[in-house]
């Protein structure tokens, strides 16, 4: 898959998202339409796989975390960032979410998890925070952020 088709296939899910209130109704619906074992999920998934396997994800690496921003908010994604992180049985930097945060959990590992959560979607509202930690192996983390804030912490 190249960039361009990746870029469309999130324009297409953030059509369905937008305007949304980043809840737990949100976070039900999307693992409900498009979560783990739907077309839509093993299609991300395998998108994912491929630009971190090619390079044009995840092209980043610190703190044993490979991670990247693909594409910065734009009209055609709704206002959405995406970035991609690939964890590790490794908890990664504490930050703030101002506007909230939708991530989609793909383990790499079966039994990986992100925050607790198994493969689907985690919605995370405006004004929550985390440290991202990924446990039981391996997984590639898709971040969705509003006009792209994040806000990093000093905590640890």
């Amino acid at each position: 898959m190249s960039q361009i088709a990746f870029r469309q296939q999130l324009a297409d899910l953030t059509a369905a998202i937008a305007g949304r209130p980043l809840d737990a109704a949100l976070d039900a619906w999307l693992n409900t339409e498009f979560g783990a074992g739907s077309t839509s999920h093993a299609a991300l998934s395998a998108a994912c796989r491929q630009g971190a396997a090619e390079g044009w994800l995840c092209n980043r690496e610190g703190g044993g975390i490979r991670y990247g921003r693909i594409f910065k908010p734009a009209a055609d994604l709704h206002g959405f960032s995406v970035d991609v992180v690939d964890m590790a049985d490794i908890a990664g930097p504490h930050h703030a979410h101002p506007l909230g945060e939708i991530d989609l959990i793909m383990p790499i590992d079966e039994d990986a998890t992100f925050d607790d959560r198994p493969a689907g979607w985690m919605v995370c509202p405006p004004g929550s925070e985390h440290r991202p930690t990924v446990d039981h192996g391996r997984a590639l983390v898709l971040y969705l952020l509003p006009d792209g804030r994040i806000d990093f912490t000093a905590q640890t």
